[in-house]
């Protein structure tokens, strides 16, 4: 296996005002356990922001990667053989291929909070998968990564 001449990754972070709204779970628990003591409240502060910050955490350590001759986008992998062209989307054009232009049946990286997304196509005739949309910062970058990888392993 021969690595991409143009490596890629990316995580998807969950945003800053995510953990503003973990630390303000925790201060909602800290007044509901208010009522029984400074110790209770202090738990509720800490337990509160705790669990809200995993929940925000875990949902944003999803990742995008090319690795080799294939395409990583969270659980899913796929050779970069079995893919075909690339579409990058801008924040209008995003929007309308997460709602009325949506496939039921492709593959969908979905960030709501990233305005941008890349559309690749997939061309194995054995995967009923006809697209992979993905949720990225950067995508004129992963777009770049993939031909590189493509013509890497052709």
């Amino acid at each position: 296996m021969q690595l991409s001449t143009t490596p890629y990754e990316e995580r998807l972070t969950a945003p800053r005002s995510w953990w503003f709204v973990s630390f303000l779970v925790g201060v909602s628990m800290a007044l509901i356990l208010l009522p029984f003591g400074t110790l209770p409240l202090l738990g509720g502060l800490v337990g509160g922001t705790a669990a809200a910050a995993v929940v925000a955490s875990s949902y944003g350590s999803v990742r995008i990667r090319v690795v080799g001759d294939s395409l990583i986008a969270g659980e899913a992998k796929i050779p970069v053989a079995a893919l075909g062209g690339t579409e990058v989307l801008d924040a209008d054009e995003a929007r309308a291929w997460r709602t009325y232009k949506a496939d039921t049946r492709a593959f969908l990286l979905l960030r709501s909070y990233i305005p941008g997304a890349l559309r690749v196509e997939v061309t194995d005739p054995d995967d009923p998968t006809p697209y992979l949309y993905l949720s990225t910062r950067e995508p004129e970058r992963l777009a770049e990564a993939l031909k590189a990888a493509r013509e890497a392993t052709a």
